[in-house]
């Protein structure tokens, strides 16, 4: 008899600290993922049709280092009353970027760029002249929605300072997608 309490006490301390335990361990999740990883909702229309606006991102800048295709959250206190814009990366340090408005096509260190991801072709000229050489410490980035984006085409925004990165977009929820869908029936 003695044997069997003894058994259920332990059983009831484990179950015990199980639960106290979860909680805790949840929190602890939590709070770190909030610490590296950021959600940021999509405001416009500048990278359709690969972001909506509405949909939920979820960015870091944990041991990231840009690189050309990445999609990017980035905040220039310059540009855009220093809101957080989401663009691609186009071309990184030392890269020359050349842009055909007349065809429409982009060229990255001579070769024409294949782009599946854009709504069209780039053929809105914003003010920069072409060539361009990405100096050292920056990223060239455009918006996937070429002719209705305000990227690194623009002075205001020009090549973009690394430092101005807030994170890589790792995951995205596709809020304002479903939204627009939901909304066309």
């Amino acid at each position: 008899m003695r044997h069997k309490r003894a058994v259920k006490r332990r059983y009831t301390n484990i179950l015990y600290e199980y639960f106290v335990l979860v909680p805790i361990g949840v929190s602890l999740f939590v709070c770190a993922a909030l610490l590296l990883m950021r959600p940021i909702f999509v405001s416009g229309h500048s990278m359709q049709p690969t972001l909506w606006d509405g949909d939920l991102m979820v960015a870091s800048d944990l041991f990231y280092t840009p690189a050309r295709g990445d999609i990017v959250v980035l905040n220039k206190e310059s540009f855009f009353d220093g809101s957080p814009i989401v663009k691609r990366v186009i071309a990184v340090e030392g890269d020359s970027i050349d842009i055909d408005f007349q065809s429409g096509e982009v060229h990255l260190n001579g070769e024409l760029l294949n782009e599946p991801y854009i709504a069209e072709p780039t053929y809105t000229e914003e003010g920069t002249v072409f060539p361009q050489t990405v100096p050292e410490g920056c990223i060239f980035v455009m918006g996937d929605n070429r002719n209705h984006s305000d990227d690194s085409r623009t002075p205001e925004l020009g090549m973009v300072d690394t430092r101005c990165v807030i994170g890589k977009v790792y995951a995205v929820i596709p809020i304002g997608k479903l939204y627009e869908s939901i909304k066309e029936q």
